[in-house]
């Protein structure tokens, strides 16, 4: 007795690696239900291989870094330069040579459910995560390149197992360690788009906190960006602890 189409699309949810030999079994058989379910798991398999594919591109720069001896390669970026309010973030991530986190991009070409996922799968797999935070005092008394390198630093420094090679988005940092500058390195580098969205997440969440005391500028929706709706708000309340005077329109508040 054949198999329902209910118990063939149970099966290929239960089974993510389907033989050929069954594979072939269900493509042999006539029923529309069941060609629709191999349509689905052939076209689900083809595009995990396109991600698995950008992963092995994407991990070239830290295969040559190990190539020449290194062993703790931090990717490092930062989130937060361009807010009128809140902390710039950076993070440095240290990942295992066998790592594998399919999807991994710049965060800002993700959605927020997929930073929120891959957030969890960094924290699982990672070696070690480094998080830096520059107040906007700081950013405001430094100005925020410096800002955003005093965060990076501060990242690397707070890594539990510490870093032996550097792959920096956009930014060469004033440590005695050996560094890789890479432009749009977060879309370069699985260790750079770890870093990045560690980086997203720690910030919007920390973002997210602030809306809750300092209500009305919307910080959970623009996390400190000069959107129509935090610009009405610096209007009529005026500026908050965590807004940055040093930023335009932020200063004319101040």
């Amino acid at each position: 007795m054949r198999q329902s189409i209910e118990e063939i699309r149970h099966f290929f949810q239960s089974n993510p690696m389907v033989s050929e030999a069954e594979l072939a079994k269900f493509a042999a058989d006539e029923r529309k239900g069941v060609q629709k379910l191999v349509q689905q798991y052939e076209k689900a398999q083809h595009k995990k291989q396109v991600l698995r594919d950008q992963f092995a591109r994407m991990s070239e720069f830290e295969q040559l870094a190990r190539a020449q001896g290194a062993r703790a390669i931090a990717g490092i970026d930062e989130v937060g330069r361009g807010p009128l309010a809140g902390p710039v973030v950076a993070a440095a991530v240290v990942l295992p040579a066998d790592a594998l986190l399919l999807g991994l991009n710049d965060s800002k070409q993700l959605s927020e459910a997929q930073r929120e996922a891959l957030f969890v799968a960094i924290e699982e797999q990672a070696i070690a995560i480094g998080i830096g935070v520059i107040s906007p005092q700081i950013i405001d008394e430094v100005n925020i390149y410096e800002a955003s390198k005093l965060a990076m630093i501060e990242a690397v420094q707070k890594l539990a197992v510490p870093a032996d090679y550097l792959l920096i988005d956009a930014m060469v940092l004033p440590v005695n360690l050996p560094q890789e500058k890479l432009i749009k390195g977060d879309a370069r580098s699985n260790s750079i788009a770890a870093a990045s969205i560690i980086a997203k997440v720690t910030r919007d969440r920390m973002m997210t906190a602030y809306a809750q005391e300092y209500p009305g500028y919307d910080f959970e929706h623009n996390a400190g960006y000069g959107t129509a709706k935090h610009l009405a708000a610096l209007a009529s309340k005026g500026i908050t602890p965590i807004h940055r005077k040093s930023f335009a329109p932020v200063k004319k508040y101040c």
